[in-house]
């Protein structure tokens, strides 16, 4: 399996502290059948701080800490940014790190419990830029929850999104875990993964989302999530269909 979101880089965020941390996630990563990981560390949240070309670097030093201690584990560079209002001037400067840097996809990350009035424009600026946006974690936003038109307009505008596979195996709850079965069916969920911060509250349950996704929608939805996340690494065209909206009813008493 490929991973394209995760925070095993040391010291750097709230993910991994040291570099002993990131070897243990990593053999966690490889035990659940991971293979390939982006490192997302966070940037422009409020509290961290990591740009580019640090990442890149630290990456790296991460990747030669796998070859020593024999991990079969490729580590490529990502990041996970907080949606800000000088997001397009930090594409412009290089500051903001494509998935892979590749020069293709960029992470979007929303406040936990609202989405920004200027997303629809900035994200729109983006693709104008020549980049593809991935909101990450959507289905844990509060204000998505309850108005999921918000998402629908951002997603049928070319957006894409990432559900975490923690979100589909009701590790945040049942309510999360029906709002992302919903974003599944209505085509507004792309791609999928761990989010892993650490091996305790924050691990990897990237087998048993699939698996979730196998009984629930398929073999060929399992395809189309495991082939997404190939396209990323490789900068390619995501497989997407026409999204639908989410009807807004009652469920679990979430609205």
């Amino acid at each position: 399996m490929i991973d394209i979101h995760s925070h095993i880089l040391p010291g750097i965020d709230d993910g991994a502290q040291t570099m002993d941390d990131s070897i243990h996630i990593a053999k966690a990563a490889v035990e659940d059948g991971i293979h390939t990981m982006i490192a997302t560390p966070h940037h422009k949240n409020g509290k961290y701080d990591n740009y580019k070309q640090d990442i890149i670097e630290l990456t790296a030093e991460l990747n030669h800490q796998l070859h020593i201690h024999n991990i079969p584990l490729t580590v490529l560079p990502g990041q996970e940014t907080r949606i800000h209002g000088d997001m397009m001037e930090g594409i412009r400067a290089d500051d903001i790190l494509t998935l892979n840097n590749l020069g293709h996809y960029v992470f979007v990350e929303f406040p936990s419990d609202a989405v920004p009035r200027y997303a629809k424009q900035l994200l729109f600026d983006i693709q104008l830029e020549g980049y593809q946006p991935i909101i990450v974690h959507p289905e844990r936003n509060k204000q998505i929850i309850q108005h999921p038109d918000i998402l629908y307009n951002l997603v049928s505008k070319g957006a894409f999104t990432q559900i975490t596979a923690a979100s589909l195996t009701g590790r945040f709850g049942k309510n999360v875990q029906k709002f992302t079965h919903q974003l599944i069916e209505a085509n507004q969920a792309h791609l999928i993964a761990s989010d892993a911060h650490n091996t305790e509250s924050r691990g990897f349950c990237m087998t048993d989302a699939y698996e979730e996704i196998r009984e629930n929608y398929g073999e060929s939805m399992v395809y189309l999530f495991a082939e997404n996340a190939e396209y990323v690494v490789n900068g390619e065209n995501l497989a997407s269909d026409s999204p639908s909206r989410v009807k807004k009813k009652k469920f679990l008493g979430i609205f």
